[in-house]
C-alpha cells in the first residue's frame, strides 16, 4: 500500500516566472484543458470599446477635471467645506481611471495564470490533480441544483483513500437588475453506501434572518441530538429516520464535526457528504487547505462505520425476491418442480442483512417555507406601500401630535 503524502503547501507561495506561468495557461489551452482566453480579437474589441467610451464620456471627465482645478485655484477657495465636496468628483474619476487602467494591465498580462500554475502545482504536489472550470457539475447536493450558469472553478480532486473533490461554485438567480451571482466552496466525499438525506446547518454561519442555505426543510423533520450539539448545528433528517440518524451520528462523531467543522454546513445525500461556506475554499492561501484537509482527515476513518449502515426498509421486497428464487421447504440437491436445476446447498428463505441503498422515503428531505424572510419582505412591501399612499406620513403626524 503506498504511503500518504505528507502536505506540502509550497508551491502557494514559492515564486513563481510570470513569464513560465503565462507559457503554462497557453499550454493549458491548446490542449483543451482550459477554456479559451480572449486572444488578440478580444483585445481589439476591448481597446475599441474604450475608445468609443473615452470619445462619448471624455469630455464630460476633462469638464469636470477642469471645473475642479479652477474651483481650487480660486482666490475664495480657503479650505472651506465647499472645498473639501469639490474634490470629491475629482477623486472619484482618478479612481474610475485607475480602475480601468488596473483592469488592462491585468487583460494583458494574462490574469489567473499565476493562480492557475500556483494550483496545479500543489495539487500534483499532495497527489491530487486540478482542473479550471467544470461546467454544471453533475452533483447531487443542495447548491448545485439552483439558479442557472452553473460553474465549479479551480477544482482540486483526489482519489485515494477515497474520491474527494475540493472547488468554488457560483450559480446566478433572478435577472436583469434582480440578478445576483452566488458564491460557494464545497468539499465533496464520495461514500461506498447510499445514506438517508440528511443536513446538517451549522448556527455560526446563520444569517440575520435564519439559515444561509439555499434551501430551506421542513421543520418536522430537524432532530435534535445530546449534548451541545445543537448549540453547533441543527440536524435534519427524513421523517422515520430518527433512530437511523442516532445510529450515524453516534457521540464520536458528533464531537468530531463539533471539532473540525463547525463551520461548515453539511448535507448527506445519496452516497456522497458535502460541506459548504460561503468563501472560497480552492485558494492560495495555504492555512485554508491546511484546515479543509484536516477536516476531512478527521472523517476518513468514521466512514466504514456509516458505510455498515442498512435500510431495513429494504428487507421485505428484498427478502421476497430471495425466497422466490428457492421454493420453501425444497432440500439442497433435489429439483424443483418446474424442473430447474437444483442448487448444492438449501438457500436461505430471507436476506441476513438489507441490500446497500435508501427506500425512496429516506433519499430526499422535504423542503419548507423561509417564513422569515417572507415575512421581512411583507413588512418591507407594506412600510412602501403605506408611504406611497401617504398613509405612513399621516400616521407619524398623529403620533407627534
Amino acid at each position: 500500500m503506498t504511503a500518504p503524502l505528507p502536505f506540502d503547501a509550497r508551491p502557494l507561495v514559492e515564486p513563481v516566472d510570470r513569464a513560465t506561468a503565462r507559457a503554462y495557461v497557453k499550454e493549458l489551452r491548446r490542449t483543451g484543458r482550459a477554456p479559451a482566453g480572449i486572444g488578440t480579437a478580444g483585445i481589439v474589441v476591448g481597446i475599441v470599446v474604450g475608445a468609443v467610451f473615452l470619445f462619448m464620456f471624455g469630455s464630460v471627465f476633462v469638464g469636470i477635471i477642469g471645473s475642479m482645478f479652477a474651483m481650487l485655484s480660486s482666490p475664495g477657495f480657503g479650505g472651506t467645506g465647499a472645498g473639501v465636496f469639490a474634490v470629491v468628483p475629482l477623486v472619484f474619476v482618478v479612481l474610475v481611471l485607475v480602475g480601468i487602467g488596473f483592469g488592462a494591465w491585468r487583460l494583458l498580462n494574462g490574469s489567473g495564470a499565476e493562480r492557475w500554475y500556483r494550483l496545479d502545482r500543489f495539487a500534483r504536489a499532495n497527489g491530487m490533480t486540478w482542473h479550471p472550470v467544470s461546467d454544471n457539475p453533475p452533483l447531487p447536493g443542495m447548491v448545485f441544483g439552483q439558479g442557472s450558469a452553473r460553474k465549479a472553478t479551480d477544482v482540486v480532486r483526489g482519489a485515494r483513500p477515497r474520491f474527494v473533490e475540493f472547488g468554488n461554485y457560483q450559480y446566478t438567480t433572478g435577472s436583469g437588475k434582480n440578478r445576483t451571482t452566488h458564491h460557494w466552496g464545497y468539499v465533496a466525499v464520495k461514500l461506498s453506501t447510499p445514506l438517508p438525506h440528511i443536513v446538517l446547518d451549522a448556527t455560526s454561519n446563520n444569517a440575520l434572518f435564519g439559515s444561509n442555505l439555499p434551501a430551506s426543510f421542513d421543520r418536522d423533520q430537524r432532530l435534535s441530538l445530546e449534548g451541545d450539539f445543537d448549540r453547533h448545528f441543527a440536524l435534519y433528517c427524513p421523517t422515520g429516520y430518527e433512530a437511523d440518524a442516532l445510529y450515524l451520528f453516534t457521540p464520536d462523531i458528533m464531537a468530531r464535526f463539533i471539532d473540525h467543522a463547525a463551520a461548515l454546513d453539511v448535507e448527506i445525500v445519496d452516497d456522497w457528504m458535502f460541506l459548504y461556506a460561503k468563501r472560497q475554499f480552492s485558494t492560495l492561501d495555504p492555512g485554508t487547505w491546511a484546515w479543509l484537509f484536516s477536516v476531512v482527515g478527521a472523517f476518513l476513518d468514521k466512514f466504514a462505520q456509516w458505510e455498515r449502515w442498512r435500510d431495513d426498509r429494504l428487507t421485505a421486497g428484498a427478502g421476497a425476491g430471495a425466497a422466490g428464487s428457492v421454493p420453501a421447504g425444497s432440500p439442497a440437491g433435489v429439483a424443483t418442480p418446474d424442473g430447474a436445476t437444483p442448487l448444492p446447498f438449501a438457500a436461505p428463505t430471507a436476506l441476513l442483512r438489507p441490500p446497500p441503498g435508501v427506500a425512496p422515503q429516506g433519499r430526499r428531505l422535504k423542503r419548507g417555507v423561509p417564513w422569515g424572510a417572507i415575512i421581512v419582505v411583507a413588512v418591507f412591501v407594506g412600510i412602501w406601500l403605506l408611504m406611497q399612499s401617504g398613509l405612513l406620513g399621516a400616521i407619524l403626524t398623529g403620533f407627534a401630535r
